[in-house]
């Protein structure tokens, strides 16, 4: 019976979001309380864990998320992000073209949340279509393939370290990990199967508005590439010390913690692009001020998606369901990394939200690690990768690309929905391989 009122709540849930269109928030607020009242938990205790929940979770994640969309917005408003791509272009060549789109869509998706980096990063793609006379499609897709890895592959974005967080990961090894995983991932994604759909070519929309910078100056390749990659290169520094400091220099651990935790990193990269991509360049410290004032606007649906998440989490923690859950998953004879991959991919199909499928499936798989041993940073991975799956119409990106690059349904299903299926799907055999070399 336990079960099964899980399931008629999570399906609820996917009926409040997909089929009545109701507000993310909101949904998970009403399956949250209709949820405890009928696991039997007590009135006043099932709003004490909806607060509790909701305090658990926002209390990393909201600093972070904030930060990290401060980062994105300046480098995408002082031309960081298009000299990336210049730059990318200029090495590679129109020969190994697809794989310079790739490169700038990783290298440029690290700081940017998802939705900001498509629409920073089409009007390149239209701009070098009109250059190269190639195909929109095949441009595009080796980009949005990396911009996908990093949205649920590599903290800071929102879904990775909110479950990272959720499920007590290891930030700095969920992104070394989840960077060995992403790399195959979007080459196979990207560059591989965009020659597959090489022949989707129509017409080029006109309609198209380039994006406007504030200023006149545009910062220089090397001031691009570290102002941007700044938070994943410290994250990965600090985390390869930190062992070798526990061992040789004890002393020094308490000071590489400190600067080894992600809102420290976060907000030292924003201090650092505040000068160097902004002060540096040309830009008043009030507009800087005001495009990060913009920036957290910009994510706080994103807020309140994680804020409820983190309540229906509580709920299944404090009535109990977490352990019953956890005790009977633990029967099945599937590896408890594929369980996470295939209920995120699940709910995603369901939803459309690859941020509502990661969240909403570490809350159900949590209580399996403690009890089979499962590699947490893997099953953040795994939980990720399963969130990107077919993405489909109820999933507002497929409509930006269907729209923006003029396609009919059937080629945005053949180019779009299989690209983020392929990502999906790489990175649960990534995940798998990993698990083997790290037992």
């Amino acid at each position: 019976m336990t079960i099964l009122i899980v399931i008629v709540c999570i399906a609820i849930l996917i009926i409040l979001i997909s089929w009545a269109k109701w507000n993310t928030f909101l949904s998970f607020l009403v399956v949250s309380l209709m949820a405890g009242w009928l696991l039997k938990m007590p009135p006043d205790k099932i709003v004490y864990s909806v607060k509790t929940g909701i305090g658990n979770v926002m209390g990393d994640l909201v600093v972070i998320i904030c930060l990290g969309a401060m980062l994105g917005k300046i480098v995408a408003e002082s031309g960081a992000a298009k000299k990336i791509a210049d730059v990318s272009i200029s090495v590679f060549g129109k020969k190994h073209f697809s794989w310079a789109m790739m490169l700038t869509g990783f290298i440029v998706g690290i700081p940017l949340f998802y939705n900001v980096g498509f629409v920073l990063l089409v009007p390149l793609v239209f701009s070098i279509t009109y250059k190269t006379g190639l195909p929109a499609v095949y441009t595009a897709l080796p980009m949005l393939a990396a911009l996908s890895v990093t949205h649920g592959f590599l903290p800071p974005h929102p879904s990775p370290s909110a479950i990272a967080i959720q499920l007590h990961a290891d930030p700095g090894k969920v992104l070394l990990y989840g960077i060995l995983i992403a790399i195959p991932a979007m080459i196979v994604a990207g560059p591989v199967f965009a020659k597959t759909v090489k022949n989707i070519n129509p017409q080029t929309p006109t309609l198209f508005q380039p994006i406007q910078q504030l200023h006149n100056n545009q910062p220089g390749a090397a001031n691009s590439f570290l102002s941007s990659l700044l938070p994943a290169l410290l994250l990965v520094i600090v985390t390869i010390i930190l062992p070798i400091a526990k061992t040789d220099y004890p002393s020094s651990v308490s000071l590489l913690t400190f600067f080894g935790d992600p809102i420290i990193i976060l907000l030292l990269s924003v201090l650092m692009a505040s000068w160097s991509l902004g002060t540096c360049q040309g830009m008043s410290i009030k507009t800087v001020m005001n495009l990060y004032g913009e920036s957290v606007k910009d994510v706080s649906m994103i807020l309140l998606i994680v804020a409820g998440s983190g309540a229906l989490k509580q709920i299944l923690v404090d009535s109990g369901v977490s352990s019953y859950l956890g005790e009977a998953l633990k029967t099945l004879s599937l590896n408890p990394l594929l369980l996470g991959w295939l209920a995120a991919a699940v709910i995603r199909v369901c939803v459309g939200s690859a941020t509502v499928a990661g969240l909403t499936a570490a809350g159900v798989i949590a209580p399996l690690i403690a009890t089979t041993g499962t590699n947490v940073n893997l099953m953040v991975l795994s939980i990720g990768a399963g969130s990107l799956m077919f993405s489909h119409v109820n999933d507002s990106g497929f409509w930006m690309f269907k729209e923006y690059f003029n396609l009919t349904l059937k080629d945005t299903l053949r180019s779009w929905s299989v690209m983020e299926t392929i990502v999906s799907v790489m990175g649960l055999i990534g995940v798998l391989l990993l698990e083997v070399f790290l037992k």
